[in-house]
C-alpha cells in the first residue's frame, strides 16, 4: 500500500481517472456489441418472416388447413430456430419441434403481433430457463388475421461469445490499467524524489547551513524551485557577510569618535592646560558627537523606513535653493580637497515634498561625490524639467563603480570601499525618500570616468494645488 502523499494521490488520480474513462468505454463498447449481435438476429428472423406473407396457399382452419400449416413449416423453417403457428388468441397450432405448450402463450411478442407489429421478446423460457429472442407476426388472408408466425431462437451461443468478448475486453482494461500504474507511479517518483531532496536540503537550510545546494538538473517548475532556495541560501550568506561587514564597520565608526571623546574628556579633565587647547579639544567632542548623533539618526532613519514609520510633511520646495543651501554645507569639506561645486539650474523648479527630507538626500549625494572624487576636480549639480517632472543630475568625474558594484550599490549595508567609512545607508535611505516623494532614483556610473546620479520628482505646476500635487501619476519604476 502506498503511504499518504503526493506519490499516492498522483497515483490514485490516474488510477481513478483511467479505470473510470475503461469502465464507460467498456460497458459502452459491450452493449453495442450486444445490441448488434441481437439486432442481427432479429433482422435476420424479421426478413425470414415477410417471406411468410407470399405464402397464400393454406387454410386456417384448425381441421382442413393443418397440412397447409406443415407445409409451412417445412417451407419457412430456420436452422437452430424453432418455428410456430399460433391463432389469433395465442395458443400454438403447429411448431417445428416436439415440444407442444398446454397453454396460450402470454409473451410480449404476441401482444405486439396481435395490434399488427412485428414483435420482439427475449427472455428465458418458462420450461427449460434458455435464454431465447422470439419474433411474431401476424400474417392475413383475404384482409383478415389468420394466424400468427412465431420464430424462437436460442442465445445462448450469442451470450457465450459476448462472455468472451466481455474477458477480453476485461484483460485489455486490466492491462491498461497495469500499465497506467507502472505509468503513474513513476511519474509520482519524478516528482516526489526531487521533492524529497529538495525538502532534505530545505531543512538543513533551516538549521542554518547555508552552504549546501540543491543539486540536479531538475525542469520546469521543480528546477525553478531548487534554482530559488539555492538563490535564496546565496543571498542570506550574502546579507550575513554584508551583515557582519556593517557591524564591524559600524563599530569602527562608533569607536573612533568615540576614543576621541574619551581621550580629550580625560585630558580636559586632568587640568593644567591653557585655554586653547580647552578649546581644540571642546570642538573635537563637539564634532565627533555630531558625527556620532549622525550615525545613530541614519540607523534611525533606515529602520523607520524598513517599518514603514517615517514621517515626512509635504510643503512647497524649491529645488534650486534647496540645492545652492546644500552647496554651501558642503562647500568647505569641498574646499579642502580642491573641488570645485557649481550649479546649472532652470527656474523655479518646484516640487511638493518635505524639505528636510530631500535635504538629506541631496546631502548624501553631494557628499558622496565629494568623497569619491579626485582632488581638483568638479561636481556640477544640473536642474531640468523633462514633462511634468523635475529632474537633479549630481555628476562628478570621480573614481566611478564598477558594474558588479552598480548593481548592489543601493543594497543596504553595501559599500563600494568600507575604508571610506560610513553605515552602507545612505544610499538605500535616499531610495526610499524618494520613492516617498513619488520619485525615482537612478545611478550611471563607469569604473574611472565618474558617477551620475538621477534623481526625477514630479513637479509642483504654478497653478496646482499641493493635493493636485500628491495626486500626479507616478512614474515608472518608482514604489511608495
Amino acid at each position: 500500500m502506498i503511504k499518504k502523499g503526493i506519490r499516492r494521490q498522483i497515483v490514485m488520480h490516474y488510477f481513478i481517472v483511467v479505470f473510470s474513462t475503461l469502465l464507460l468505454a467498456e460497458v459502452i463498447f459491450l452493449l453495442a456489441i450486444r445490441s448488434y449481435y441481437y439486432d442481427s438476429i432479429y433482422s435476420h428472423i424479421t426478413n425470414h418472416v415477410k417471406q411468410v406473407e407470399d405464402y397464400q396457399k393454406f387454410s386456417t382452419t384448425m381441421n382442413d388447413g393443418k397440412d397447409d400449416l406443415g407445409s409451412l413449416l417445412t417451407v419457412y423453417k430456420l436452422s437452430f430456430t424453432e418455428m410456430q403457428i399460433l391463432n389469433v388468441q395465442g395458443d400454438v397450432l403447429i411448431n417445428s419441434s416436439e415440444f407442444q405448450p398446454d397453454e396460450s402463450l402470454k409473451t410480449s411478442d404476441i401482444s405486439q403481433a396481435q395490434s399488427g407489429n412485428i414483435g420482439r421478446w427475449v427472455g428465458r423460457q418458462p420450461n427449460t430457463g434458455e435464454n431465447v429472442m422470439a419474433v411474431s407476426k401476424m400474417e392475413q388472408n383475404n384482409g383478415q388475421d389468420a394466424y400468427i408466425v412465431r420464430y424462437v431462437t436460442s442465445l445462448e451461443r450469442v451470450n457465450d461469445k459476448l462472455f468472451n468478448v466481455t474477458m477480453i475486453a476485461t484483460a485489455v482494461a486490466a492491462a491498461v490499467l497495469a500499465l497506467v500504474l507502472a505509468f503513474s507511479l513513476g511519474l509520482a517518483n519524478s516528482i516526489v524524489k526531487p521533492l524529497n531532496t529538495i525538502t532534505a536540503v530545505s531543512a538543513q537550510m533551516a538549521r542554518g547551513k547555508f552552504n549546501i545546494r540543491i543539486k540536479g538538473n531538475y525542469k520546469y517548475e521543480l528546477g525553478e524551485l531548487a534554482s530559488t532556495l539555492n538563490y535564496m541560501a546565496q543571498e542570506i550568506i550574502r546579507s550575513n557577510q554584508v551583515k557582519d561587514d556593517f557591524i564591524s564597520s559600524i563599530s569602527h565608526e562608533l569607536r573612533t569618535p568615540l576614543t576621541s571623546i574619551k581621550g580629550w574628556s580625560e585630558t580636559i579633565n586632568s587640568g593644567g592646560y591653557d585655554p586653547e587647547e580647552t578649546k581644540i579639544g571642546m570642538e573635537i567632542i563637539t564634532k565627533e558627537t555630531e558625527r556620532l548623533i549622525g550615525l545613530v539618526e541614519e540607523i534611525l532613519d533606515f529602520s523607520k523606513l524598513q517599518q514603514n514609520e517615517m514621517k515626512v510633511s509635504f510643503a512647497r520646495v524649491d529645488l534650486k535653493e534647496l540645492l545652492q543651501e546644500i552647496m554651501l554645507n558642503l562647500w568647505t569639506k569641498a574646499e579642502k580637497r580642491s573641488i570645485e561645486l557649481r550649479i546649472d539650474s532652470v527656474d523655479k523648479p518646484i516640487v511638493e515634498g518635505d524639505a528636510n527630507r530631500l535635504k538629506q538626500v541631496f546631502l548624501n549625494l553631494v557628499d558622496n561625490a565629494i568623497k569619491f572624487s579626485h582632488e581638483n576636480s568638479a561636481i556640477d549639480l544640473i536642474v531640468t524639467f523633462e514633462g511634468n517632472n523635475v529632474v537633479v543630475q549630481v555628476h562628478d568625474t570621480g573614481i566611478g563603480i564598477s558594474e558588479d558594484h552598480l548593481v548592489k550599490v543601493k543594497d543596504r549595508f553595501f559599500q563600494v570601499d568600507p575604508l571610506n567609512g560610513g553605515t552602507g545607508l545612505g544610499l538605500a535611505i535616499s531610495q526610499q525618500l524618494v520613492e516617498l516623494h513619488h520619485g525615482i532614483l537612478l545611478i550611471q556610473s563607469e569604473l574611472g570616468v565618474g558617477t551620475t546620479i538621477v534623481v526625477r520628482l514630479p513637479r509642483l505646476l504654478e497653478d496646482a494645488s499641493p493635493a493636485d500635487a500628491m495626486e500626479l501619476p507616478k512614474l515608472p519604476g518608482a514604489s511608495s
